[in-house]
């Protein structure tokens, strides 16, 4: 069975987890959460890199001993050191890690402190008040975990939908290969572009005599094949996604594929509006009477309603249908929009690559410009730029530009948002750069009104020119902080600054509702990376999926401007 890098990178991340639990060097624990991070960013799978004979250790953060493991779980699909770490750790514990909001510090302190060792015990520890008594937790973190554990019982395992990319992207290319088969779409909310997918419903049209069928089943990542019949059959792979397949006529297909994109709410709508024409919409096709009038292409079933083709993005049961019948369908961004990147770091702070190699890696991805946005001092874990640090930085991109034909780099920084709302650094340096980030990194649980009020007198700062993943969400580990968004948009508005779209798979921020809030005032919204490694920018068609979510066009974002368009909106920003 082939090891994707994901697979890979989940390992690393399980280590470090029951490493820190059983209170394991932090540098020993630090070397496995960089080295997942970096194989999750990787542009090629390590698998065929190391056929190649590749030296893993030319990678970042990629020591002797990380390689071998990485060839041995190639090798094995699995690590004796973490089958080691299993035998050692209560088994309990790796439940406790996945509840949101628990993490492996407060996992060990629960372990250490209170003998936890099942999300039974974890219930019970916080229905009789213990957990609130123990340093760092109290009791509004003890409700917190008690409504985290009845969500998780609740709850069906999702993925990140740039997760699910790795997966559907090679399946699909193996269903392609088999004889018969002319086409293959992943539908569902995969198509739809959502964050997170619960599982993947491919539609596929295929000869009489195509094996299409067993060849699914035979994939050699199918750990379980829950059924199998001549047109449906449903597997699970070895990373518990589910995926469903169905064989359907090529007369049907565009009646499937809408059908099977969903969603259900947009289904009904389109399906009321047939029957006010006395026709008959399912997924085998658009009936009048026993007559199919449609249902080869999707285009056929939205115009048997009289409607335009809606993009998958905005199937969501909305005003998408409102908005198709009056003529005001968004003409949605694509990748191709976008001219730069405003929002990355470098080996200043938390990244992996030199400025130049950050620019080249952009230039190559078909960029015109990007912004160097190293941290500022109060983020230590970062290695944050004081300005002393920020100004040698400043010296550096001038001397990189010098060099560079093509592209061009900014000077910008991501500056923390203090608890009181002052920015991180003083005027002095904020005004030599080009362009100010401001983020908040830390004291996520200050109520709405504190939270709102924090941010607020951010933007109101001299030199502000972008609030980073305003909400602070991190997909299936932190809900978003409370904040008044409307608020933060309407002050944008105001204050003429912008917000960002943050494309890194757990960000995805802001959600595509508030993408649309921003839109329909005015307020421009700019889709970036986040990059700390030069194969970074692959992350932006995440950003630019959540855009089309959110109903954006081309000229709703910051960054799809030329360089002398931008830097005029960039300098009224900054004093």
């Amino acid at each position: 069975m082939p090891v994707h890098n994901e697979d890979i990178a989940v390992i690393f991340e399980e280590m470090a987890d029951l490493l820190e639990v059983e209170d394991a060097n932090p540098f020993r624990v630090r070397a496995y959460r960089n080295a997942a991070r970096t194989v999750r960013a990787l542009g090629r799978e390590l698998s065929e890199m190391l056929a190649e004979g590749r030296d893993l250790t030319e990678l970042s953060g990629i020591g002797k001993d990380l390689a071998a493991k990485i060839a041995e779980i190639i090798a094995t699909g699995h690590a004796a050191a973490l089958d080691k770490l299993h035998r050692e750790v209560p088994a309990g514990l790796e439940a406790l890690l996945r509840i949101p909001g628990l993490g492996p510090k407060r996992v060990k302190a629960l372990y250490h402190d209170l003998h936890v060792k099942s999300v039974k015990q974890l219930e019970n520890a916080a229905k009789r008040g213990r957990i609130r008594e123990l340093p760092g937790f109290g009791a509004k973190t003890e409700q917190r975990i008690l409504e985290a554990v009845a969500a998780e019982r609740s709850s069906e395992k999702r993925f990140l939908h740039a997760t699910a990319r790795r997966y559907a992207e090679p399946l699909l290319a193996y269903l392609q290969s088999v004889s018969g088969v002319q086409e293959a779409v992943v539908a569902g909310s995969y198509r739809r572009g959502k964050e997170t997918v619960g599982d993947l419903d491919i539609l596929v049209t295929a000869t009489a005599k195509s094996p299409v069928m067993q060849r699914f089943v035979e994939y050699d990542e199918v750990s379980d094949v829950v059924s199998h019949g001549s047109t449906r059959a449903t597997v699970f792979l070895r990373s518990g996604l589910q995926v469903d397949l169905r064989v359907v006529e090529q007369h049907s297909f565009g009646a499937a594929l809408h059908y099977f994109t969903g969603s259900k709410a947009h289904n009904i709508q389109v399906r009321r509006l047939g029957q006010q024409r006395g026709l008959k919409i399912n997924e085998y096709g658009v009936f009048k009477g026993e007559a199919r009038v449609g249902g080869n292409t999707e285009a056929s079933v939205f115009k048997a309603v009289g409607l335009p083709l809606i993009p998958p993005e905005l199937r969501e049961g909305g005003d998408e249908i409102e908005a198709a019948q009056k003529g005001e369908l968004p003409r949605l961004i694509t990748r191709e929009d976008l001219q730069g990147d405003l929002h990355m770091h470098s080996q200043a702070t938390d990244g992996n690559a030199t400025n130049e190699e950050m620019a080249r890696a952009a230039q190559k991805a078909g960029l015109k410009y990007i912004a160097i946005t190293d941290h500022s001092r109060h983020l230590t874990v970062a290695h944050g730029l004081d300005e002393k640090r920020l100004s040698e930085q400043i010296e550096h991109i001038e001397r990189v530009n010098q060099k560079l034909s093509g592209i061009t780099v900014l000077k910008g920084i991501e500056v923390d948002i203090l608890e009181d709302g002052r920015l991180d650094l003083p005027d002095s340096i904020l005004s030599q750069l080009d362009l100010v980030i401001g983020a908040v990194h830390s004291q996520f649980r200050l109520s709405r009104a504190r939270q709102t009020r924090r941010i607020l007198r951010a933007m109101e700062a001299q030199y502000f020119t972008l609030l980073a993943h305003p909400s602070g969400r991190l997909l299936g580990s932190r809900p978003a902080y409370e904040l008044d968004m409307a608020a933060v948009i309407g002050a944008a508005r105001e204050r003429g600054c912008y917000l960002e779209l943050n494309s890194q798979p757990q960000r995805l921020d802001l959600t595509d509702s508030h993408c649309r809030l921003a839109r329909e005032q005015g307020v421009l919204m700019s889709i970036n990376s986040d990059g700390h490694r030069s194969g970074d920018f692959e992350l932006l068609q995440g950003g630019i999926n959540q855009a089309r979510r959110g109903w954006l066009e081309k000229r709703d974002v910051l960054n799809t401007r030329p360089l002398g368009a931008l830097r005029k909106l960039l300098k009224g920003t900054m004093g």
